[in-house]
């Protein structure tokens, strides 16, 4: 599945959704979000699908935010602000409560509207190469609670503080050392490592990491509105399945069990 700027490749269980605008450094317009909308309904359907990861091309930035010559048309007055902002914002909790593990691949700049997206995702794995930057404070944008919570809970409040205030990037061994990414790997590495990692995911039994994944949607919620009892029934579900009897068998007869996901 291809347009202009959003690739989609499914390979082995995994889908790698591809920022395709890298004469920009993959500066994301608001149609490229809406076609992430779409793709994101196609792959949440594919049961074949256990892994999403989401990608830049050109080997120079994952995303570098967004795209800023689209501003005059889609961000000029109160009214578009409001608009770009609700629209995003539902695609950034999208991805954050995805129902299939979601790894931003890093490969360069993760700026601005990259880096909120990049922490929407449950893994980020980056090359040595990469920076890490939100520079709303040289622009004078504003961020909305969610995207700074996620920030915050991410690598915490002086970090993320020093991230607003200074607007100053950070390399990927600071990146990595502050918990901002949980890999970091070469350059020339990166997307082995990246495909072995996902198929590695994808090989485990799709409904505990389903329940793993909702429970942790739960955990970082207010006490008062988390739903405790989806997260017993999850749990109950993994033991009720035929993939719990699979496992048990496949290790009793030491080989790798084969997961279908009921």
């Amino acid at each position: 599945m291809t347009n202009s700027k959003m690739i989609l490749k499914v390979n082995d269980g995994v889908a790698y959704i591809t920022f395709n605008n890298p004469e920009k450094h993959n500066a994301v317009s608001l149609e490229m979000w809406e076609k992430l909308g779409e793709i994101l309904n196609q792959v949440e359907k594919d049961n074949q699908v256990r892994v999403i990861v989401l990608k830049g091309a050109g080997g120079k930035s994952f995303v570098s935010g967004a795209d800023i010559s689209k501003f005059d048309k889609d961000r000029s007055t109160k009214e578009q602000v409001i608009n770009y902002n609700k629209r995003t914002g539902k695609l950034y909790q999208r991805i954050e409560s995805f129902p299939k593990p979601t790894i931003a691949m890093i490969d360069g700049y993760c700026i601005g509207g990259g880096l909120n997206l990049a922490v929407c995702c449950d893994i980020r794995i980056c090359s040595e190469k990469s920076q890490f930057a939100m520079p709303a404070a040289k622009l004078s944008l504003g961020y909305p609670f969610t995207s700074i919570k996620r920030l915050f809970d991410i690598i915490g409040p002086g970090m993320s503080k020093h991230f607003m205030f200074t607007a100053e990037r950070i390399n990927s061994t600071e990146a990595f050392n502050c918990g901002l990414v949980q890999k970091l790997v070469k350059d020339v590495e990166l997307e082995d490592y990246v495909m072995n990692y996902s198929q590695k995911i994808s090989k485990n039994a799709p409904l505990t990491i389903k329940a793993m994944k909702k429970i942790g949607v739960e955990v970082l919620k207010n006490p008062e509105d988390r739903n405790l009892q989806l997260c017993e029934d999850l749990v109950s579900a993994c033991f009720d399945s035929d993939d719990y009897k699979e496992g048990r068998k496949a290790f009793m007869e030491k080989r790798k069990p084969i997961f279908q996901g009921k």
